[in-house]
């Protein structure tokens, strides 16, 4: 009888293995970016940073970086993920060469910001056309949603300042595009904050929309096509305003805070006007009713605005605020909507918690901290992260099918990035052969095989 020694097979490890690839899974990333014209679109757009006779372009060290990011790095140095695999990613610049470009775009300002998010925009509206049904547009309607991050800082950093949850760090206002109930959702805004900047900043809400606006095509950049959509922070006069400007004509959804006139107005409202709140399948929400409200609530909002609000039983344990009444937890939103019933809308509203999904990615994705000192390298940093969140949704929407489309970045990296593959010769081509037993090879080669259907840019 033998005796068992342990739970795990014991194996002698040694060095010298060759044409061996450790993130072979990559690959997808590497042709994604390819077939969506990433690397010249960015390649061009910081051609005026390139020096003369520099060997490495600065488009490529950017997009380096950002790839280093979308596997799972967290600062610059982790661009040696892709250099140690140079059959994958080509020559990739060293540490130094990489910190000497996000100092210099960093000391840029804007006018390197602005190269680098027309290139995303552009690159964004091909990556549309491409996926067709499978796009966000495809409803010929666009949804956005903004919302706060909490990036803790652990050390002392430009503008890093005590934050509303007792913490240090900083305050970025986010914005997602939402890809609905069969996908993702990718970044179109970042706008960096201090830690003790305000939930509730108009001018910090106008700013962020409108940097996602001019990430989206022309004919989504004003209009009732475009839904902007926030929690409370945005319910202020001057945010919800501007949105329904004159020539601007923005759908929208925002929360608003339950105030004294609102409470006093929930608390008139007939139970026959209480109409059953509904899920996304169409059935009736246990426990929840919505109703509009009238009257001088809305006296010196815009015109045309609805303000709705929902009543619903408080889940076991959750204690009531002075703000809930007849112990139903309320809330409320406004929106400019006309002809949809206030059912739909709230459930239109609900489904805002979609954007919770895209934070919890981005921080797995560099925004788990802010790796740089200066504020202007940290907005460098925002842009790499949004490149690499870009990729990450795009991949799938490009190429994945059935529940791996809606993947998130961890998933993506654990099943398909570390799939490990041999380099084969012969025939004067080089094959990257996956591993055979790894479950998800086959999701890998699939994916591919849609990828290269896809037309090539240019």
């Amino acid at each position: 009888m033998k005796k068992r020694i342990g739970s795990y097979p014991r194996l002698c490890v040694e060095g010298g293995g060759r044409a061996v690839v450790s993130q072979a899974g990559s690959v997808l990333l590497v042709e994604t970016v390819r077939k969506a014209g990433l690397d010249t679109a960015i390649s061009a757009a910081l051609a005026p940073w390139r020096k003369a006779r520099a060997v490495h372009d600065p488009g490529k060290v950017l997009l380096d970086v950002a790839l280093a990011v979308a596997l799972g790095g967290d600062c610059l140095a982790d661009v040696g993920v892709l250099r140690a695999e140079p059959a994958v990613f080509g020559p990739v610049a060293s540490d130094p060469t990489v910190s000497r470009l996000v100092d210099t775009l960093a000391a840029s300002g804007e006018k390197a910001l602005a190269a680098i998010r027309s290139a995303r925009a552009e690159v964004r509206e091909r990556v549309w056309r491409l996926a067709g049904g499978e796009a966000p547009d495809a409803g010929e309607a666009v949804t956005v949603d903004l919302d706060g991050v909490l990036v803790i800082s652990h050390s002392d950093k430009e503008d890093a300042a005590p934050t509303w949850k007792r913490t240090y760090g900083h305050h970025p206002l986010m914005g997602f595009v939402d890809h609905g109930p069969g996908g993702t959702g990718e970044p179109v805004a970042a706008l960096l904050r201090p830690g003790n900047a305000g939930s509730n900043t108009a001018f910090d809400h106008i700013t962020a929309t409108r940097l996602a606006l001019a990430q989206l095509p022309k004919k989504y950049r004003r209009g009732r096509r475009t839904l902007i959509r926030t929690d409370s922070a945005g319910g202020t006069h001057d945010f919800v305003a501007w949105l329904a400007r004159r020539g601007r004509w923005l759908s929208y959804s925002v929360g608003m805070v339950i105030t004294d006139a609102i409470h006093q107005h929930v608390l008139k409202v007939p139970a026959s006007a209480w109409t059953p709140a509904v899920e996304a399948g169409g059935e009736v929400r246990d426990g929840a009713w919505v109703a509009e409200l009238a009257g001088d609530v809305l006296d010196g909002w815009p015109n045309g605005m609805r303000l709705i609000v929902r009543k619903e039983r408080p889940h076991p344990g959750a204690q009531l605020r002075l703000t809930d009444a007849e112990g139903m937890r309320l809330t409320c939103f406004a929106t400019n909507t006309a002809d949809r019933p206030i059912a739909e809308l709230e459930l239109r509203h609900r489904l805002r918690a979609r954007a919770e999904d895209r934070i919890r990615a981005a921080r797995s994705t560099g925004l788990r901290n802010l790796p740089l000192h200066d504020t202007a390298q940290n907005r460098i940093w925002l842009e790499i992260v949004q490149i690499a969140l870009d990729l990450l949704a795009w991949m799938p929407m490009l190429s994945l099918t059935g529940k791996a489309r809606l993947w998130e970045p961890r998933r993506l990296r654990l099943r398909l990035f570390t799939t490990a593959g041999q380099l084969v010769t012969t025939g004067r081509r080089r094959f990257l052969r996956l591993a055979g037993h790894w479950p998800w090879s086959r999701h890998i080669t699939a994916a591919l095989e849609r990828l290269a259907l896809l037309p090539n840019p240019g």
